[in-house]
Protein backbone atom coordinates (compact mmCIF):
# COMPACT_ATOMS: atom_id res chain seq x y z
CA UNK A 1 0.00 0.00 0.00
CA UNK A 2 2.41 2.38 1.33
CA UNK A 3 4.19 1.66 -2.34
CA UNK A 4 1.53 2.16 -4.24
CA UNK A 5 0.74 5.78 -2.93
CA UNK A 6 4.05 6.50 -3.12
CA UNK A 7 4.28 6.05 -7.14
CA UNK A 8 0.73 7.77 -7.42
CA UNK A 9 2.73 10.81 -5.32
CA UNK A 10 5.54 10.24 -7.81
CA UNK A 11 3.88 10.62 -10.98
CA UNK A 12 1.70 13.26 -9.72
CA UNK A 13 4.59 15.48 -8.93
CA UNK A 14 6.36 14.67 -12.24
CA UNK A 15 3.35 15.42 -14.41
CA UNK A 16 3.05 18.70 -12.61
CA UNK A 17 7.00 19.34 -13.17
CA UNK A 18 6.43 18.36 -16.75
CA UNK A 19 3.65 20.86 -17.16
CA UNK A 20 5.18 23.64 -15.27
CA UNK A 21 8.14 23.50 -17.65
CA UNK A 22 6.12 23.80 -20.66
CA UNK A 23 3.49 26.77 -18.52
CA UNK A 24 6.46 28.32 -17.00
CA UNK A 25 8.51 30.09 -19.59
CA UNK A 26 8.92 33.19 -18.73
CA UNK A 27 6.05 35.94 -19.94
CA UNK A 28 6.57 39.27 -19.40
CA UNK A 29 3.28 40.95 -18.29
CA UNK A 30 2.92 45.47 -18.55
CA UNK A 31 3.83 47.08 -15.81
CA UNK A 32 1.59 48.85 -13.28
CA UNK A 33 -0.93 46.11 -14.51
CA UNK A 34 -3.07 45.33 -11.16
CA UNK A 35 -3.46 41.80 -10.70
CA UNK A 36 -6.39 40.26 -8.41
CA UNK A 37 -6.09 36.22 -7.67
CA UNK A 38 -9.75 35.73 -6.50
CA UNK A 39 -10.09 32.20 -4.66
CA UNK A 40 -13.58 31.49 -3.49
CA UNK A 41 -13.08 28.56 -0.74
CA UNK A 42 -15.54 25.93 1.28
CA UNK A 43 -13.60 23.60 3.70
CA UNK A 44 -10.05 23.06 1.73
CA UNK A 45 -7.68 23.35 4.57
CA UNK A 46 -5.37 20.62 2.66
CA UNK A 47 -5.09 22.62 -0.28
CA UNK A 48 -5.20 26.11 0.01
CA UNK A 49 -1.82 26.93 1.59
CA UNK A 50 -0.34 25.34 -1.80
CA UNK A 51 -3.05 27.58 -4.00
CA UNK A 52 -1.53 30.59 -2.50
CA UNK A 53 2.08 29.75 -2.47
CA UNK A 54 1.96 28.23 -6.13
CA UNK A 55 0.35 32.22 -7.35
CA UNK A 56 2.41 33.75 -5.57
CA UNK A 57 5.40 32.20 -7.12
CA UNK A 58 3.27 32.66 -10.44
CA UNK A 59 2.33 36.43 -10.18
CA UNK A 60 4.80 37.94 -7.36
CA UNK A 61 2.97 41.50 -8.09
CA UNK A 62 -0.47 39.78 -7.47
CA UNK A 63 -2.79 40.55 -4.33
CA UNK A 64 -4.39 37.31 -3.63
CA UNK A 65 -8.10 37.11 -1.79
CA UNK A 66 -9.16 34.22 -0.08
CA UNK A 67 -13.52 34.14 0.31
CA UNK A 68 -13.97 31.82 3.12
CA UNK A 69 -17.99 30.54 2.57
CA UNK A 70 -18.45 29.27 6.21
CA UNK A 71 -15.44 26.53 5.90
CA UNK A 72 -15.90 23.75 9.22
CA UNK A 73 -12.15 23.15 8.71
CA UNK A 74 -9.10 25.07 9.48
CA UNK A 75 -9.07 26.79 5.74
CA UNK A 76 -9.01 30.70 6.95
CA UNK A 77 -5.64 29.47 9.18
CA UNK A 78 -3.93 27.75 6.23
CA UNK A 79 -4.82 30.45 3.67
CA UNK A 80 -3.90 33.19 6.21
CA UNK A 81 -0.44 31.35 7.21
CA UNK A 82 0.42 30.90 3.54
CA UNK A 83 -0.30 35.25 3.13
CA UNK A 84 -3.49 35.47 1.35
CA UNK A 85 -5.91 38.53 2.17
CA UNK A 86 -8.85 36.53 3.72
CA UNK A 87 -12.27 37.92 3.96
CA UNK A 88 -15.50 36.00 4.65
CA UNK A 89 -18.95 35.64 2.44
CA UNK A 90 -21.62 34.29 5.05
CA UNK A 91 -24.13 33.13 2.36
CA UNK A 92 -23.56 29.82 0.89
CA UNK A 93 -22.73 29.08 -2.51
CA UNK A 94 -19.95 29.95 -4.89
CA UNK A 95 -22.40 32.44 -6.78
CA UNK A 96 -22.98 34.12 -3.56
CA UNK A 97 -19.08 34.25 -3.16
CA UNK A 98 -18.29 35.18 -6.88
CA UNK A 99 -20.88 38.34 -6.18
CA UNK A 100 -18.74 39.27 -3.31
CA UNK A 101 -15.63 39.53 -4.88
CA UNK A 102 -16.62 41.11 -7.76
CA UNK A 103 -18.12 44.19 -5.98
CA UNK A 104 -15.27 44.25 -3.26
CA UNK A 105 -11.75 44.27 -5.37
CA UNK A 106 -11.34 46.53 -7.64
CA UNK A 107 -8.19 45.52 -9.87
CA UNK A 108 -6.88 45.76 -13.69
CA UNK A 109 -7.32 41.64 -14.43
CA UNK A 110 -9.02 39.12 -12.19
CA UNK A 111 -7.43 35.67 -11.92
CA UNK A 112 -10.18 33.25 -10.24
CA UNK A 113 -9.14 29.90 -9.55
CA UNK A 114 -11.27 27.14 -7.30
CA UNK A 115 -9.32 26.89 -3.82
CA UNK A 116 -8.44 22.76 -4.42
CA UNK A 117 -5.36 22.77 -5.95
CA UNK A 118 -6.36 21.25 -8.94
CA UNK A 119 -5.57 24.16 -11.44
CA UNK A 120 -2.07 25.11 -12.85
CA UNK A 121 -0.77 28.35 -11.52
CA UNK A 122 2.10 28.63 -14.12
CA UNK A 123 -0.32 29.22 -16.68
CA UNK A 124 -1.70 32.01 -15.42
CA UNK A 125 1.11 34.51 -16.71
CA UNK A 126 0.69 33.00 -20.29
CA UNK A 127 -3.18 33.68 -20.18
CA UNK A 128 -2.74 36.93 -18.64
CA UNK A 129 -0.79 38.30 -21.75
CA UNK A 130 -3.17 36.85 -23.70
CA UNK A 131 -6.17 38.81 -21.82
CA UNK A 132 -3.51 42.21 -22.36
CA UNK A 133 -1.88 41.52 -25.92
CA UNK A 134 -5.34 41.11 -26.91
CA UNK A 135 -7.29 43.06 -25.21
CA UNK A 136 -9.99 40.35 -24.28
CA UNK A 137 -12.39 40.22 -21.16
CA UNK A 138 -12.06 36.41 -20.45
CA UNK A 139 -9.49 33.56 -21.12
CA UNK A 140 -10.94 30.43 -19.81
CA UNK A 141 -8.44 28.25 -18.36
CA UNK A 142 -9.88 24.53 -20.67
CA UNK A 143 -8.98 21.42 -18.28
CA UNK A 144 -6.53 18.86 -19.94
CA UNK A 145 -6.66 16.27 -16.91
CA UNK A 146 -3.26 14.73 -16.28
CA UNK A 147 -4.40 12.14 -14.22
CA UNK A 148 -6.98 9.20 -14.36
CA UNK A 149 -8.58 11.13 -10.70
CA UNK A 150 -8.44 14.56 -11.90
CA UNK A 151 -11.53 14.45 -14.22
CA UNK A 152 -14.15 12.18 -13.41
CA UNK A 153 -16.21 10.36 -16.02
CA UNK A 154 -19.69 11.25 -14.83
CA UNK A 155 -18.38 15.43 -14.65
CA UNK A 156 -16.56 14.94 -18.38
CA UNK A 157 -20.32 13.78 -19.97
CA UNK A 158 -21.81 16.35 -17.86
CA UNK A 159 -19.62 19.21 -18.87
CA UNK A 160 -20.15 17.98 -22.44
CA UNK A 161 -23.76 17.66 -22.36
CA UNK A 162 -24.09 21.57 -21.07
CA UNK A 163 -21.26 22.87 -23.10
CA UNK A 164 -23.23 21.55 -26.01
CA UNK A 165 -26.29 22.50 -24.87
CA UNK A 166 -25.34 26.02 -24.51
CA UNK A 167 -23.77 26.20 -27.91
CA UNK A 168 -27.02 25.31 -29.41
CA UNK A 169 -29.40 28.19 -27.76
CA UNK A 170 -26.64 30.79 -27.57
CA UNK A 171 -24.20 30.17 -30.15
CA UNK A 172 -20.72 28.48 -30.62
CA UNK A 173 -18.79 29.50 -27.53
CA UNK A 174 -16.36 27.73 -25.31
CA UNK A 175 -15.15 23.71 -25.16
CA UNK A 176 -15.32 23.51 -21.13
CA UNK A 177 -17.96 25.95 -19.81
CA UNK A 178 -17.70 24.58 -15.91
CA UNK A 179 -13.90 25.23 -15.74
CA UNK A 180 -13.10 27.56 -12.79
CA UNK A 181 -9.76 28.86 -14.19
CA UNK A 182 -10.85 32.06 -15.49
CA UNK A 183 -9.24 35.31 -16.39
CA UNK A 184 -11.52 38.37 -16.67
CA UNK A 185 -10.94 42.48 -17.63
CA UNK A 186 -11.82 44.88 -15.38
CA UNK A 187 -15.06 45.33 -17.55
CA UNK A 188 -15.88 42.37 -17.31
CA UNK A 189 -16.09 41.84 -14.08
CA UNK A 190 -18.30 45.45 -13.25
CA UNK A 191 -20.70 44.65 -15.92
CA UNK A 192 -21.48 41.38 -14.52
CA UNK A 193 -24.58 41.27 -12.72
CA UNK A 194 -23.71 37.88 -10.89
CA UNK A 195 -27.59 36.71 -10.13
CA UNK A 196 -26.38 32.92 -9.71
CA UNK A 197 -26.21 31.48 -6.34
CA UNK A 198 -24.21 28.18 -6.72
CA UNK A 199 -21.75 26.39 -9.35
CA UNK A 200 -24.15 27.64 -12.20
CA UNK A 201 -22.11 30.80 -11.74
CA UNK A 202 -19.64 29.58 -14.73
CA UNK A 203 -22.73 29.14 -17.06
CA UNK A 204 -23.77 32.62 -16.31
CA UNK A 205 -20.57 34.02 -16.85
CA UNK A 206 -20.16 31.84 -20.27
CA UNK A 207 -23.26 33.91 -21.06
CA UNK A 208 -22.98 37.08 -20.17
CA UNK A 209 -19.51 37.25 -22.50
CA UNK A 210 -21.84 35.89 -25.11
CA UNK A 211 -24.82 37.85 -25.16
CA UNK A 212 -22.60 41.08 -24.76
CA UNK A 213 -20.53 39.70 -27.71
CA UNK A 214 -17.33 39.89 -25.71
CA UNK A 215 -13.92 39.17 -27.02
CA UNK A 216 -12.93 36.11 -25.31
CA UNK A 217 -10.41 33.00 -25.53
CA UNK A 218 -9.62 29.92 -24.15
CA UNK A 219 -6.23 28.17 -23.68
CA UNK A 220 -5.61 24.61 -22.66
CA UNK A 221 -4.26 24.17 -19.15
CA UNK A 222 -3.09 21.04 -17.38
CA UNK A 223 -5.43 20.00 -14.81
CA UNK A 224 -4.57 17.53 -11.65
CA UNK A 225 -6.40 15.89 -9.16
CA UNK A 226 -6.78 16.83 -5.38
CA UNK A 227 -4.39 16.59 -2.61
CA UNK A 228 -5.30 13.81 0.12
CA UNK A 229 -7.52 15.45 2.40
CA UNK A 230 -9.34 17.45 -0.15
CA UNK A 231 -13.04 16.56 -1.61
CA UNK A 232 -15.24 18.20 -4.54
CA UNK A 233 -18.01 20.26 -3.49
CA UNK A 234 -19.68 19.34 -6.72
CA UNK A 235 -22.89 16.69 -6.53
CA UNK A 236 -22.90 15.38 -10.31
CA UNK A 237 -26.43 15.07 -10.66
CA UNK A 238 -28.34 18.01 -7.92
CA UNK A 239 -25.97 20.62 -9.21
CA UNK A 240 -26.31 19.01 -13.36
CA UNK A 241 -30.15 19.73 -12.64
CA UNK A 242 -28.95 22.80 -10.84
CA UNK A 243 -26.92 24.13 -14.06
CA UNK A 244 -29.71 23.03 -16.71
CA UNK A 245 -32.12 24.57 -15.00
CA UNK A 246 -30.04 27.90 -15.34
CA UNK A 247 -29.50 27.67 -18.84
CA UNK A 248 -33.32 27.32 -19.27
CA UNK A 249 -33.53 30.33 -17.06
CA UNK A 250 -30.65 32.02 -19.08
CA UNK A 251 -32.79 30.57 -22.26
CA UNK A 252 -35.97 32.42 -20.99
CA UNK A 253 -34.05 36.09 -20.07
CA UNK A 254 -31.46 36.79 -22.80
CA UNK A 255 -33.71 34.79 -25.45
CA UNK A 256 -36.83 35.68 -24.66
CA UNK A 257 -38.51 35.82 -28.94
CA UNK A 258 -37.66 32.08 -29.35
CA UNK A 259 -38.51 30.84 -25.99
CA UNK A 260 -42.25 32.14 -25.79
CA UNK A 261 -42.08 31.11 -29.67
CA UNK A 262 -41.47 27.39 -28.69
CA UNK A 263 -44.26 27.96 -26.26
CA UNK A 264 -46.51 29.28 -28.83
CA UNK A 265 -46.05 27.03 -31.39
CA UNK A 266 -46.76 23.79 -29.13
CA UNK A 267 -50.14 25.68 -27.85
CA UNK A 268 -51.31 26.59 -31.44
CA UNK A 269 -50.41 23.25 -32.28
CA UNK A 270 -52.37 21.54 -29.85
CA UNK A 271 -55.41 23.46 -30.30
CA UNK A 272 -55.35 22.51 -33.98
CA UNK A 273 -55.19 18.59 -33.77
CA UNK A 274 -58.51 19.31 -31.04
CA UNK A 275 -60.25 21.70 -33.31
CA UNK A 276 -60.09 19.51 -36.44
CA UNK A 277 -62.69 16.78 -35.51
CA UNK A 278 -65.04 19.64 -34.56
CA UNK A 279 -64.66 21.42 -38.10
CA UNK A 280 -64.62 18.39 -39.60
CA UNK A 281 -68.36 17.53 -38.24
CA UNK A 282 -69.21 21.43 -38.52
CA UNK A 283 -68.52 21.10 -42.49
CA UNK A 284 -70.24 17.86 -42.74
CA UNK A 285 -73.38 18.34 -40.51
CA UNK A 286 -73.39 22.35 -39.51
CA UNK A 287 -73.73 21.04 -36.33
CA UNK A 288 -70.96 21.86 -33.07
CA UNK A 289 -71.88 18.84 -30.73
CA UNK A 290 -68.28 18.97 -28.99
CA UNK A 291 -69.01 22.75 -27.82
CA UNK A 292 -66.37 22.23 -25.19
CA UNK A 293 -63.93 20.80 -27.35
CA UNK A 294 -64.30 24.06 -29.24
CA UNK A 295 -63.79 26.47 -26.64
CA UNK A 296 -60.73 24.31 -25.37
CA UNK A 297 -58.83 24.92 -28.81
CA UNK A 298 -59.99 28.34 -29.17
CA UNK A 299 -58.73 29.07 -25.44
CA UNK A 300 -55.43 27.15 -26.63
CA UNK A 301 -55.23 29.66 -29.27
CA UNK A 302 -55.29 32.25 -27.37
CA UNK A 303 -53.36 30.58 -25.41
CA UNK A 304 -50.72 30.41 -28.41
CA UNK A 305 -50.95 34.19 -29.45
CA UNK A 306 -50.49 35.64 -26.02
CA UNK A 307 -47.55 33.59 -25.39
CA UNK A 308 -45.87 35.20 -28.75
CA UNK A 309 -46.97 38.30 -27.85
CA UNK A 310 -45.33 38.01 -24.82
CA UNK A 311 -41.97 37.07 -26.47
CA UNK A 312 -42.18 40.19 -28.59
CA UNK A 313 -43.09 42.30 -25.54
CA UNK A 314 -40.09 40.72 -22.98
CA UNK A 315 -37.15 40.45 -26.61
CA UNK A 316 -37.78 44.21 -26.74
CA UNK A 317 -37.31 44.73 -22.48
CA UNK A 318 -33.91 42.45 -23.15
CA UNK A 319 -32.66 44.49 -25.37
CA UNK A 320 -32.98 47.28 -23.12
CA UNK A 321 -31.52 45.55 -20.77
CA UNK A 322 -28.19 44.55 -22.45
CA UNK A 323 -27.96 47.95 -24.28
CA UNK A 324 -27.51 49.26 -19.99
CA UNK A 325 -24.68 46.13 -19.73
CA UNK A 326 -22.93 47.44 -22.83
CA UNK A 327 -22.95 50.98 -22.01
CA UNK A 328 -21.62 49.89 -18.17
CA UNK A 329 -19.12 47.91 -20.04
CA UNK A 330 -17.89 50.36 -22.57
CA UNK A 331 -17.59 52.72 -19.72
CA UNK A 332 -14.48 51.19 -18.07
CA UNK A 333 -10.94 50.86 -20.56
CA UNK A 334 -10.18 47.55 -22.29
CA UNK A 335 -7.23 45.85 -21.00
CA UNK A 336 -3.68 47.37 -21.41
CA UNK A 337 -5.49 50.45 -21.47
CA UNK A 338 -5.82 51.84 -18.18
CA UNK A 339 -5.85 55.47 -17.48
Amino acid sequence: MLTRTAAKSSAKSSAMSNAKSKSSARVRLPQGLKIAVIVPCYNEEAAIGTVVKQFRAALPAADIYVYDNNSKDGTIAAAKKAGAIVNVETRQGKGHVVRRMFGDIDADVYVMIDGDATYDAPSAPKMIAALVAEKLDMVVGSRVDQEVEAYRPGHRFGNWILTEFVKRIFGKSFNDILSGYRIFSRRFVKSFPALSTGFEIETELTVHSLELGMPVAEIETPYYARPEGSTSKLNTYRDGIRILWTIGKLFRTERPMQFFSIISFFFFLASVVIAFPVFRTFFETGLVPRLPTAILAMALMLLSFLSLMSGLILDTVTRGRRELKRLTYLSYPAPGNQR
